[in-house]
């Protein structure tokens, strides 16, 4: 193990980056959470990374604005739905940076609450001084993006595209690094973790993480509960990120499996389940923590559903990654 870190961390230092992070995000038991299940639940804080309220896009960012610095842009510029906290936390690098930043936004539920259209994320994106696009929907977000780039090409800015979620195999490199700090901790902390869970959405978090792990935890199994799409749908998009990131990382086996559980993303993107709003209710009442009704609320009712199903192999502990998005509670508000 010392060995394929040391081989991991060296080859990632060859990519640039920001130091955005600070520190090691905690690894925790969830003691009441476990004695409830019945199996051990640990929880991996990614939630509480330091900027604009926490989340895993910011170890994206940390090498995606590296590489905008570098080219010498003085915009990020980037898409997603109206509560996004890829795109919240895309417009607080860019304010920490001095950067101008502009979202192109859609409402992906069609909903006219209020609290969606003006709290939550989407109010932060006010106070970081977005300048918002909205879009009726966001059909090929790519080649929009390039379209805005060059409308600010035009107006004399220096744009960069952050590609929605920050997934693509340089932002996904974060999640190698989340990788690195899991296999660490967990062998301080005498760990043998069964299996990983995360919500598989834009899919860079999954592919990191499913390439990092395959190489320095080989045992254990990584499952990707989906946010947005069927397991057929997800699968090639986790699977072509994670194949630049192994190339990049110059590694020779092949690809891991890809594991993905797509029972739980119902009724569809952006509109909370009532297994994901349990699971939300059951995390705050058991341990004080926060999921969020969009990813981490439906894929904690797949870890729940998982064990009262039997689904993962072996009976050791499973590590939940916490990808943060708590401010979209307020957004949800009454539903929640």
């Amino acid at each position: 193990m010392p060995a394929k870190i040391s081989l991991v961390k060296l080859r990632l230092d060859a990519f640039s980056r920001l130091d955005l992070l600070g520190s090691v995000t905690p690894l925790e038991k969830l003691n009441r959470l476990s004695d409830y299940v019945g199996r051990q639940i640990y929880i991996k804080r990614d939630d509480v990374t330091p900027l604009a309220m926490g989340g895993n896009k910011l170890r994206k960012l940390e090498f995606l604005a590296a590489a905008a610095l570098e080219e010498g842009a003085d915009t990020l510029i980037t898409a997603g739905a109206i509560q996004s906290n890829h795109v919240r936390q895309t417009a607080a690098v860019a304010a920490k940076l001095g950067m101008k930043c502009v979202a192109l936004l859609e409402n992906p539920i069609g909903t006219t609450q209020a609290n969606y259209l003006t709290n939550g994320n989407r109010l932060l994106l006010d106070l970081f001084n977005v300048e918002v696009v909205m879009c009726e929907a966001l059909h090929d977000p790519m080649a929009q993006l390039t379209d805005e780039a060059e409308k600010l090409e035009a107006q004399g800015f220096r744009p960069y595209i952050v590609p929605v979620g920050g997934s693509n195999a340089l932002g996904a490199l974060g999640y190698v690094q989340c990788a690195l700090e899991i296999a660490e901790q967990s062998a301080s902390n005498f760990v043998d973790f069964s299996a990983v869970v995360v919500a598989s959405g834009s899919a860079g978090t999954h592919a990191g993480l499913a390439v990092a792990l395959h190489h320095l935890m080989p045992a254990t199994q990584l499952i990707g509960v989906t946010v947005s799409r069927t397991a057929e749908q997800q699968r090639p998009k986790v699977e072509a990120i994670a194949r630049d990131v192994a190339k990049r990382l110059q590694f020779d086996e092949a690809l891991p499996p890809i594991h993905l559980w797509d029972e739980y993303f119902g009724p569809r993107y952006g509109e909370p389940s009532e297994e994901g709003l349990a699971a939300i209710k059951l995390l705050a009442a058991k341990e004080a923590m926060l999921l969020d009704p969009v990813y981490t609320g439906k894929a904690m009712a797949g870890l729940l559903d998982g064990i009262e199903r039997g689904r993962f192999p072996g009976t050791g502990p499973i590590l939940f990654i916490h990808t943060g998005g708590a401010p979209a509670l307020f957004a949800y508000h009454p539903q929640i």
